[in-house]
């Protein structure tokens, strides 16, 4: 396993963060795995060096942080960086159990607490831009869980570069943490990050570890296969995503011709051209298989010359904003 620094924060991660989002219960969605199968895959990322686990509130309605934290109970919990977010609403019936005000940070995050069995979590994740909350309000709440110790370090996810760069400066205007980390959405086939929020992040020191590194399944197969699978088949968002659009396909295909001549999968060398990217820390890696996980690690050792990085990037085109508002 290699290991780099996220962002200025001085913690040492693994280049791969395992994503929580497929453990928990199939209940809530058909591809995701129960906690016998979960807890398989977490030991083995262990085993392989993986110390970088991202998870959510809303990921199983909180199976998903539960089975995590059972199973980091078995090990040394010094020894693993957790990270876990709120935003999304997480009962129909409790309007202030979503979004980010004081009350809803200050009760999910002990709720996300409670369900990982930790008295402090290392990175608690905004998990979306709330709209009708002031960006003032969320980001006190926020220090103050740091200053309480339930929180080692603030991070978000997706937004547009003018909200992220709002709340930086208002951290710094206030003497508030300022967020640390950036989750966004990017990959071979959806790149509109590196017009102004990858470069946000490089000039500010922000830690990147992009969520959907395959694209959802379609980096991993022939665009013809996509559905392929079980969540390719289940999945509703896919559609909603532009990977097809803007030169996706040709794209998709010279990922398929490079994999076929270097004799790895689809998936490793998707992987390879983010593990290039100098902005890029540790990208969000989800799978329901061990086998998948270690093709992951494996991609690690993938060496892509420029010309190859070229090659790959070179259909793209323009495409709509896909995964915030």
């Amino acid at each position: 396993m290699e290991y780099t620094t996220l962002g200025d924060t001085g913690t040492e991660v693994s280049r791969i963060c395992l994503g929580c989002m497929s453990f928990g219960s199939s209940d809530w969605r058909p591809w995701v795995l129960d906690e016998a199968e979960s807890r398989e895959i977490i030991e083995r990322a262990i085993d392989l060096g993986v110390n970088f686990f991202d998870t959510a509130n809303m990921y199983s309605n909180g199976e998903s942080e539960r089975v995590l934290g059972n199973v980091l109970a078995d090990y040394d919990r010094d020894e693993q960086v957790v990270a876990t977010k709120g935003y999304f609403q997480m009962d129909e019936e409790d309007p202030n159990s979503g979004g980010l005000s004081r009350k809803a940070l200050e009760q999910e995050l002990d709720a996300s607490l409670d369900r990982l069995g930790m008295e402090t979590v290392d990175l608690y994740q905004t998990h979306r831009w709330d709209y009708d909350t002031p960006i003032e309000q969320t980001l006190a709440a926020l220090d103050d869980a740091v200053r309480r110790g339930k929180v080692r370090y603030i991070g978000t996810s997706s937004q547009w570069a003018r909200q992220f760069a709002e709340a930086l400066h208002t951290s710094d205007l206030l003497g508030y943490d300022r967020f640390v980390t950036m989750q966004n959405h990017y990959n071979l086939v959806y790149r509109e990050e590196e017009r102004e929020m990858l470069p946000l992040c490089q000039r500010e020191g922000i830690g990147v570890m992009p969520w959907s590194p395959l694209a959802r399944g379609y980096l991993t197969r022939p665009h013809e296969n996509v559905e392929a699978t079980k969540r390719g088949d289940t999945e509703e968002h896919l559609p909603q995503h532009p990977y097809q659009e803007g030169g996706g396909r040709e794209v998709n295909e010279r990922v398929e011709e490079l994999a076929a001549e270097r004799d790895v999968e689809m998936a490793q060398i998707s992987l390879a051209w983010l593990f290039h990217k100098e902005w890029v820390d540790a990208p969000i890696v989800g799978t329901t298989s061990v086998e998948h996980l270690e093709d992951a690690v494996e991609a690690l050792d993938i060496d892509l010359s420029d010309a190859d990085i070229d090659y790959l990037e070179e259909p793209y085109q323009p495409v709509r904003v896909s995964g915030h508002e």
